[in-house]
């Protein structure tokens, strides 16, 4: 069973190395291998180009609809494997679309990479059968918010928020427009119980100036309700695109 890749800006697949811009591993050197698709639709996706291919009518923000075969591209899990390792890097972050849709695969890869530490960036609505979990260390777990355009039914399955709340390798990280998203992030731990400590608040925006403003005020509310703030280091040093 082959992966299906997002492709880079030269059409290759998106398999590089970067620091990791996002959550507790933020600052990190690592190796990034970026999934095409995904089953939810956000309308501030910054990666539309690894779900929204033309035909594909859910709502976004850009209204672009990208061409399938220049925007995906299939590697076996072996030759995925051989070129992560040819990039040197200790701690392996694997991104999307949403990787776990793509489990037996991945769970083939990992195994050719036995000496590397394992990051899955999820949306949270897949679980990940026991032959991926028991090779990851760290789940990034960014559940979906109103705002993101998703119903509610399909992105905050009970089930699936019950299982991280209770794993020690997962970190929540919520994506925050507007003061009110916050409101909707303590319903949800106040339900799911959520550690604090373990729960990341990330202004949305693909551009320093958006991130500055929204952090503004987003810093407040993290240190109200004791909260982490997540940045986008990946946006502030190389702006909004591929391979970064």
């Amino acid at each position: 069973m082959n992966l299906t890749l997002a492709t880079d800006q030269r059409g290759g697949p998106e398999i590089f190395a970067s620091l990791q811009g996002e959550g507790p591993s933020a600052g990190m050197p690592v190796a990034f291998v970026r999934l095409s698709r995904c089953n939810l639709a956000c309308t501030w996706c910054d990666t539309a180009y690894t779900w929204r291919f033309e035909g594909d009518n859910r709502p976004h923000r850009d209204g672009i609809a990208y061409d399938r075969k220049a925007n995906q591209v299939t590697l076996s899990p072996v030759e995925t494997a051989e070129r992560i390792a040819m990039l040197g890097q200790k701690r392996l972050v694997i991104t999307g679309g949403e990787p776990l849709l793509q489990a037996p695969a991945l769970a083939e890869m990992l195994a050719h990479l036995p000496d590397i530490t394992v990051e899955i960036e999820s949306n949270g609505t897949v679980a990940p059968p026991a032959r991926l979990d028991v090779l990851v260390d760290q789940y990034n777990v960014s559940p979906k918010l109103a705002h993101s355009g998703n119903p509610a039914d399909l992105a905050l399955l009970p089930e699936r928020l019950d299982a991280w709340a209770t794993d020690p390798r997962a970190f929540l990280k919520f994506v925050i427009a507007a003061p009110a998203d916050v409101d909707e992030v303590l319903a949800l731990q106040a339900r799911y119980r959520f550690r604090p400590e373990r729960v990341f608040l990330m202004a949305e925006g693909t551009d320093s100036a958006a991130l500055r403003a929204r952090q503004a005020w987003l810093s407040e509310l993290c240190l109200r309700h004791g909260f982490r703030m997540s940045d986008r280091l990946h946006i502030h040093l190389y702006g909004d695109t591929r391979g970064t």
